[in-house]
């Protein structure tokens, strides 16, 4: 290699933050910017940042009711020193709007930020709050961006949006970290995202659109425990609701989950 070669290669290296290692990527350098098209037609440090969601070790499981949706995630303290307060994964971004996001915990706040920005600016120019498919769609825009230029990187997040639209109900968003956003009936992030995908998939076979809130809540919670295997006490789980009753986005409290973990173990 030409000596001016190796200097760029050595200057370049510790650009990428979400590099893996791949040998044929990174003997041919497609992975070093995030601006650069692999011959494949792949964009690696796009595919790096979804890696990052999974390896985060955390799964999230949004389901949409016939009145209401429910947001569950798991919740890991990593330091027994540290408040249990603090840790969460539930975020208002307007007191109707809810946002569950799952991947990386800084990441995951620096994009709440984002959100409620663009939020608050949206109640201050058109004196309403913003419509939930809106607000994921200005936060998807960001998430596009930011894999087209070299001084940047994707968020790695994927970040599921609810909330009670006035015209159309119950509403679901998720997007990933390439800045693509859709409407969900039903939608899983992280870890295990293909594995709740398809335990999601027979949950709506069975008409979720056509449930309660109490069974909307209760299938949410079963599925994760189902797809990870373990049986949650409540303090290991968060779970955020919106309802038509109650439009206001809120966490359930212990007892609340405690109860809701006891009606599907009498079921089981």
């Amino acid at each position: 290699q030409p000596f001016w070669l190796k200097v760029f290669l050595l200057r370049t290296q510790h650009r990428g933050l979400f590099c893996v290692p791949a040998m044929a990527s990174r003997q041919s350098g497609y992975d070093r910017h995030i601006t650069i098209f692999s011959p494949e037609g792949r964009l690696y440090q796009v595919e790096y940042a979804f890696k990052a969601v999974k390896g985060c070790g955390l799964t999230s499981i949004g389901l949409r009711g016939k009145d209401a949706v429910v947001m569950v995630t798991q919740k890991k303290v990593p330091d027994k020193l540290m408040d249990p307060s603090y840790v969460t994964h539930l975020y208002n971004v307007q007191p109707t709007v809810g946002l569950c996001c799952t991947g990386m915990t800084s990441d995951g706040r620096a994009l709440v930020g984002k959100a409620r920005e663009i939020a608050s600016k949206f109640k201050d120019e058109m004196d309403y709050t913003i419509p939930c498919d809106y607000l994921a769609h200005k936060v998807a825009n960001i998430g596009q961006v930011y894999t087209q230029h070299a001084f940047m990187r994707p968020y790695g997040i994927v970040a599921m949006f609810c909330a009670i639209d006035e015209e159309k109900g119950p509403q679901l968003y998720k997007v990933d970290p390439a800045g693509h956003f859709m409407g969900f009936k039903a939608a899983c992030a992280g870890a295990k995202e293909q594995e709740g995908s398809n335990a999601l998939e027979k949950v709506v076979k069975k008409g979720s659109d056509e449930m309660d809130t109490k069974t909307v809540i209760q299938e949410a919670i079963g599925t994760l425990q189902s797809i990870l295997a373990v049986d949650f006490k409540s303090a290991d789980i968060e779970v955020g609701l919106v309802t038509v009753e109650n439009p206001a986005f809120r966490r359930l409290t212990d007892a609340e989950v405690d109860d809701h973990l006891t009606a599907i173990a009498e079921k089981d």
